[in-house]
């Protein structure tokens, strides 16, 4: 007998090779009974096979199936087990017929094969019949192992990687005697790993990221309490504590606050710069518009100062100051706020022409110098502790919507004892509005203050800058050119058009007759702002008032000489004692006629 299979060398897929079922392998079911076996291998065209390594072998089929992972595994096989027939005589078995019957319903069942031999070959049991047999045999169906004559258990191909196909263990199901390759479960547990892993690492970010958020937080309270100590701000609230003094209307901004009512201290928000810092436009939560200062520094070894200046500074309560109306110390350096006042500067009126700052007329311009001169006089007054401005000039002081003054820019500003009559410091100022006595002498006084505020009456007068590089060398400073002009009679020349058209040349003398007098040399000789306040009041109320050309006269040993050139430059937002960049080439001039 003569079986026989056909195998092609060609490319095949992974699960035909697995199948070994005609590409690189193929199989054959031998006869039963067969008493020689013989292999010989022929290529199509029965011609003689080249010499390569070809096997054929006898083989125990369910064992083949089992191990059969790909034609290239024959060759780690050192042999292969087979199964020999064999059979159960009729005539050795007691009571037979039941026994046959027996392994004939069995094999109905499917887990069990039974064949009986009869006269012409072997038929199986599984569908009843009459046979006339002689002998039977029985073996597990696929899928079944154990004693078929006892019982027959399946097999879990699912646990043997040998006897299943599938991709993986979790693909594979096991059946009654077969399996399934359950690819849906399988990329159901692929998905179901997937989440799982892309929640653990995202419920791991999130861990990170809230652990970050909770470091960067505590760092910040770290930073913010050490810039509040720094600052001052343990003996501010030592302060508010004690009750006394009204310090209850100083509040204390948090940063936080400050960063969203400057939108993040954002460009679009600056108001303007300046030596001791940038001032910007914000929005409380409130809603009330404020102006929040950022300091350039602060001077650490004064700090009980600066506690003390923001206290008394926040109880200035004047319709002609700008109001403080808190600081936030919990930065790196202070932010100061105060209310918002929308109109621009005086020096922007005065000194730049365009729609957005139009002429001021002279009865403005005479009203805000005497409100000037009131916000100072109440800053002066001894029924409260007095407190120098030092830094009048006509850029700190604000116009609101009503065109009325606001003295502002109290950075460099000094509180002293009613007992006291000056403060001794390093020189603060802007040139051209600098007490010549004080930057001889480091000795401030209420009469300082009058000093600067001469040099702004005549800005109000004459619409110059208080130093220019347009004027000659002599006159480049605005005090010695407004002094010249006088000693020469030529007041009417250096006078704004807009003043000398439509002004009383009385009021305007006696103007003048004030700044003069507010320019004095000797500080002694200067009218006290009370006074002033008197005076320019009573220029409001009189039509006319009779010049005093004999104080119009100057007294050569007094004579005011040119400052040329003088830089000053405050270094802090409320730097009290510490060094400044000051910058003299010739100091004062003395001129005798």
């Amino acid at each position: 007998m003569v079986v026989g299979c056909k195998s092609e060398c060609n490319g095949s897929n992974r699960s035909e090779e697995l199948k070994c079922s005609g590409f690189n392998c193929c199989q054959s079911t031998i006869p039963s009974r067969l008493q020689v076996f013989s292999a010989e291998f022929r290529s199509k065209n029965f011609q003689t096979p080249k010499k390569e390594c070809k096997y054929a072998f006898l083989v125990y089929q369910q064992w083949f199936r089992s191990n059969m992972i790909d034609p290239t595994s024959v060759l780690n096989w050192g042999y292969v087990p087979v199964a020999l027939d064999w059979a159960i005589y009729k005539n050795l078995i007691q009571n037979s017929t039941e026994m046959f019957e027996l392994m004939r319903r069995r094999s109905e069942s499917n887990i069990v094969n039974c064949y009986a031999y009869c006269e012409d070959g072997w038929y199986g049991l599984r569908y009843p019949r009459s046979l006339n047999w002689s002998l039977f045999s029985c073996d597990c169906a696929m899928g079944y192992k154990g004693n078929p004559y006892l019982s027959c258990q399946d097999i879990n191909e699912c646990e043997d990687p040998k006897r299943h196909t599938c991709q993986n263990k979790w693909d594979c199901q096991n059946t009654e005697g077969s399996y399934n390759c359950n690819k849906r479960k399988s990329q159901m547990k692929i998905v179901i790993i997937v989440i799982s892993t892309s929640l653990g690492v995202l419920s791991l970010l999130i861990i990170t990221w809230c652990l970050y958020k909770v470091i960067k937080k505590r760092n910040e309270i770290k930073h913010k309490e050490n810039f509040f100590k720094r600052n001052g701000g343990l003996l501010l609230q030592q302060q508010l504590s004690s009750g006394e003094n009204n310090v209850q209307k100083t509040k204390l901004f948090n940063s936080k606050e400050l960063e969203n009512a400057t939108d993040g201290f954002n460009e679009s928000r600056i108001l303007g710069k300046g030596g001791q810092g940038t001032v910007y436009k914000g929005m409380l939560v409130d809603g009330r518009i404020v102006a929040i200062k950022k300091c350039n520094t602060v001077d650490e070894g004064n700090l009980e100062q600066f506690i003390n200046e923001i206290i008394i500074l926040s109880q200035i309560n004047h319709r002609n100051v700008v109001k403080l109306l808190g600081c936030c110390l919990e930065t790196k350096v202070p932010l100061l706020v105060y209310e918002f006042i929308p109109n621009g500067t005086l020096f922007q009126y005065l000194h730049e022409e365009n729609e957005e700052f139009p002429l001021l007329t002279w009865d403005m311009r005479l009203r805000i110098a005497t409100e000037v001169a009131g916000a100072l006089s109440y800053l002066h007054s001894p029924a409260s502790l007095p407190i120098y401005h030092r830094d009048i000039k006509s850029s700190n002081i604000l116009l609101d919507d009503n065109y009325k003054a606001k003295v502002a820019d109290f950075g460099t500003s000094r509180s002293v004892a009613i007992d006291q009559t000056h403060v001794t410091t390093l020189v603060y100022g802007t040139f051209g509005y600098l007490d010549p006595e004080y930057f001889q002498t480091s000795q401030f006084t209420d009469k300082s203050d009058v000093y600067s505020f001469g040099v702004v009456l005549i800005e109000l007068l004459t619409r110059e800058k208080p130093v220019s590089s347009i004027r000659s060398q002599e006159s480049r400073n605005l005090s010695t050119y407004f002094v010249h002009s006088l000693k020469e009679n030529r007041l009417f020349d250096i006078l704004d058009t807009q003043v000398s058209k439509v002004c009383n040349k009385d009021e305007v003398m006696a103007i003048a007759n004030l700044a003069k007098r507010c320019l004095h040399l000797n500080g002694k000789k200067r009218p006290s702002m009370i006074e002033i306040v008197m005076e320019l009041e009573g220029i409001q109320k009189v039509s006319h008032v009779q010049p005093n050309f004999d104080e119009l006269e100057y007294v050569r040993k007094e004579e005011m000489g040119p400052w040329n050139d003088v830089s000053i430059s405050a270094s802090s937002c409320f730097e009290l004692e510490s060094a400044s960049s000051v910058d003299v080439l010739p100091l004062l001039s003395y001129k005798s006629v």
